[in-house]
């Protein structure tokens, strides 16, 4: 881990969105990105069921991704990250206040940014660290920062998960691009001869203007692309920062 720059492996990984479940089929999406949607809910069959009913959409979809990737793994620290987080969930308790309205305890307790890692660690039982990370266009690149610091402080492997799905209505004038239900999750380990970097620099003033298109899928989408199609490189210009994501050929 260098001053502007990680490097790291991954030894599993796993992918979940409505219509793509199987790693086939992201492959397929990978070659030939298409829009993602649908309200598919995936089963997160591991999760005592007491606890499952309480995750939202958003949720599953993090916590689905999560037992895929650890399979039985216990004692793992966990970045996960979300840009947008419980919105819907918060829209909701908004809604409510301004209609004076009691708060739902568990409802607030449900939109917290931390949530699904929560619940996660609740159903397991497991008291391994766990963070929450939320930071804009770069949401993953600082989660992966986060995880690469992990590994420098010891841990052998983390687990890193990275999901979002559809603004509320009332948010998507705001959309920077085109947001879509989605979640994935690596277990990233440190760096050997198969290897990824990712490296920034500061954006030049005319590239860290240059905005998004509201067609541009997001960002945790294109380096999910970038990572299953082995392309050898990625560059993202977001938050005043060149981000470049590079793999061992």
């Amino acid at each position: 881990m260098g001053e502007h720059g990680v490097s790291f492996s991954i030894a599993r990984q796993a992918a979940w969105a409505p219509g793509i479940e199987t790693p086939e089929a992201w492959q397929v999406w990978a070659q030939s990105p298409f829009v993602i949607a649908g309200d598919a809910e995936p089963s997160v069959r591991q999760m005592p069921s007491m606890l499952r009913r309480r995750a939202g959409f958003l949720g599953k979809l993090a916590l689905e991704v999560a037992y895929q990737c650890l399979d039985g793994r216990t004692g793992v620290p966990a970045v996960f990250c979300s840009r947008h987080g419980e919105a819907s969930r918060s829209v909701d308790l908004l809604t409510d206040l301004v209609n004076d309205t009691a708060l739902s305890p568990t409802g607030f307790g449900l939109a917290v940014h931390n949530a699904s890692a929560g619940l996660f660690s609740i159903a397991r039982a497991d008291r391994a660290n766990h963070i929450a990370v939320s930071a804009g266009a770069s949401t993953v690149e600082h989660a992966v920062i986060e995880a690469c610091s992990l590994l420098r402080d010891g841990a052998p492997e983390v687990l890193l998960v990275s999901y979002d799905i559809c603004l509320p209505s009332v948010f998507q004038q705001f959309e920077e691009c085109h947001e879509q239900p989605h979640a994935w999750a690596w277990l990233v380990v440190p760096a050997d001869n198969n290897s990824m970097h990712l490296n920034w620099t500061a954006a030049q003033a005319e590239t860290s203007e240059m905005p998004q298109t509201p067609n541009s899928m997001p960002g945790s989408l294109e380096v999910l692309q970038f990572q299953l199609r082995g392309d050898s490189q990625l560059q993202r210009s977001a938050d005043r920062r060149l981000w470049s994501w590079t793999r061992d050929e």
